[in-house]
């Protein structure tokens, strides 16, 4: 939090001003994501200003926006369902606490094994959930008591009110940069709406029709503290437990994919770690005041940055923007166009999509360019924990089948008459098979030695592959010596024991492999 104080004041003002941005593109977001959760509006919203304040305060990454999230929304409505907001509470704060560990125990690391494909096609999938999570904006509460698309004239002038809002965030930059081109946006159409007396549909409309209450509002008090009502048991724990374990999981990689995403904007650096950490605290704080925790929000991340917000304070201040929206501000908030809000969204859309991509997957390995479509169709009907997952097996099956291919092995004859092999390649569960095929135990002389200084013995599929020739050598009376062992490799023969008997030549000075054969 101390980066407030380094910066100059026109990032100060870059910093609020994108902040204030961000809060008005919160609303929406929040209830929306509360209703899929199967909470109340203020809960989404609470969890909004807590996971933002919060994760701003002491995240790994400033400028990242964190919030109620549908990522996370879709795992806790089946929870709620069945047991009630308490016990969702109870699962967000065990959650948080499962995060600060992966934190603590610096698991942060491993999203680098996150390939560049999978990356891409997380960029792309999540761009297409926006952009479809905006359409539900064009529908309204039909006679019939359904949701119907909008027609007529509504629908023109939501469209034109969606299309000015983008040109003014396109093209004013050109003009000025003073103020962050989508909050000029949002207050040009809002004053446009409101002057003119334009029919379109506001965030209280949306509000009302989500929740079918035409009373609804986003006025509301300070979150209170409380620990979630919930038996302190064995029988809650394994309630709970599951849901808390994929939602901290989800949570963790929507984080640091958008973590590593803004990364590569911005130029910088971000803390994965601390990160972790930041998130987990602002999931045990939103479980003890009544909200539904959440993660990053690409979406607003996005708007942040292309708003000028690159500290703290950017975070910090849509936090706070929020919370006063909902303690002082609803009146003004709740006028607010939707077409205003989708058009900015769209923008997102726009420049959050990986373009680029359609040109790189003409010359990318195919095996590559499955992986973007995989991970993009996978996070659009499913979520995105899965869509990672699932890109990142196929990502490390492709390459363990490539790599299997690349073993090979040359002889040559001692001048003592043993044969020689020189293995190259990595040999590995993958290639083990391979491996074997390369040796004539039937028609080799009785002393044979594999030379593995071109190779690498990486796991017990290896150590399995060098007993199984060890026992065909001797099967045939012969004997079998491994030479120029890398020191990992013979801690693996070591770890193994009995389980893998072959002679390992060592030289004293090279401490790996006799060399008398050179």
């Amino acid at each position: 939090m101390f980066e407030l104080l380094r910066h100059h004041s026109a990032t100060h003002r870059a910093d609020i001003l994108s902040g204030l941005t961000v809060a008005l593109a919160l609303v929406p977001e929040a209830v929306a994501f509360a209703f899929v959760a199967g909470v109340e509006p203020m809960v989404g919203l609470y969890a909004a200003f807590i996971m933002g304040l919060i994760t701003a305060v002491i995240g790994g990454r400033p400028g990242m926006i964190s919030g109620a999230t549908g990522a996370m929304a879709v795992v806790m409505v089946a929870l709620v369902t069945s047991h009630g907001v308490q016990y969702l509470f109870a699962a967000v704060v065990l959650a948080g606490l499962i995060q600060v560990a992966a934190g603590i125990f610096k698991l942060g690391k491993f999203i680098r094994i996150v390939p560049y494909p999978v990356m891409i096609g997380f960029v792309n999938g999540l761009a297409i959930v926006i952009f479809l999570a905006q359409l539900g904006q064009f529908k309204v509460m039909g006679d019939n008591g359904e949701l119907t698309w909008l027609s007529g004239d509504g629908l023109y002038l939501m469209l034109a009110l969606v299309a000015l809002t983008m040109a003014i965030i396109h093209f004013l930059p050109k003009l000025t940069t003073a103020v962050p081109s989508s909050l000029a946006a949002i207050l040009t159409v809002t004053g446009l709406v409101v002057f003119f007396e334009l029919d379109t549909r506001t965030v209280l409309d949306f509000l009302k029709t989500m929740s079918g209450n035409d009373n609804a509002t986003i006025a509301g008090s300070l979150p209170s503290f409380a620990i979630p009502a919930v038996p302190f048991s064995w029988e809650t724990l394994e309630i709970i437990l599951p849901y808390s374990v994929i939602l901290a999981a989800v949570g963790l990689i929507e984080s640091l994919l958008t973590l590593t995403v803004l990364d590569e904007m911005t130029g910088t650096r971000g803390r994965g770690n601390k990160e972790c950490v930041g998130q987990g605290v602002g999931n045990i704080t939103s479980g003890i005041f009544g909200a539904m925790g959440g993660c990053a929000m690409i979406g607003q991340s996005m708007i942040n940055i292309n708003s000028g917000g690159r500290g703290r304070l950017s975070g910090i201040t849509a936090a706070l923007a929020l919370l006063a929206f909902i303690l002082f501000g609803a009146a003004f908030i709740e006028i607010i166009p939707l077409a205003a809000l989708v058009g900015v969204m769209f923008m997102v859309v726009l420049g959050t999509f990986e373009w680029a991509s359609f040109k790189v997957m003409r010359k990318v390995p195919r095996h590559d360019a499955f992986v973007i479509v995989l991970v993009t169709v996978v996070t659009v009907f499913t979520d995105l924990a899965v869509a990672v997952f699932v890109g990142v097996i196929v990502s490390a099956l492709v390459f363990a089948w490539e790599h299997a291919k690349h073993i090979s092995a040359s002889t040559e004859f001692t001048a003592d008459g043993s044969k020689l092999y020189r293995v190259s390649g990595p040999l590995f569960f993958g290639s083990a098979s391979h491996f074997l095929a390369l040796f004539d135990a039937e028609n080799d002389p009785a002393e044979v030695i594999v030379d593995f200084g071109q190779s690498r013995v990486a796991d017990h599929s290896a150590l399995d592959a060098i007993d199984t020739l060890a026992e065909r050598y001797s099967a045939k009376g012969k004997t079998l010596h491994l030479v120029h062992l890398s020191e990992d490799c013979k801690a693996l023969l070591a770890r193994a024991g009995d389980l893998v008997e072959v002679n390992v030549l060592t030289d004293p000075h090279y401490r790996v492999a006799d060399d008398k054969l050179d």
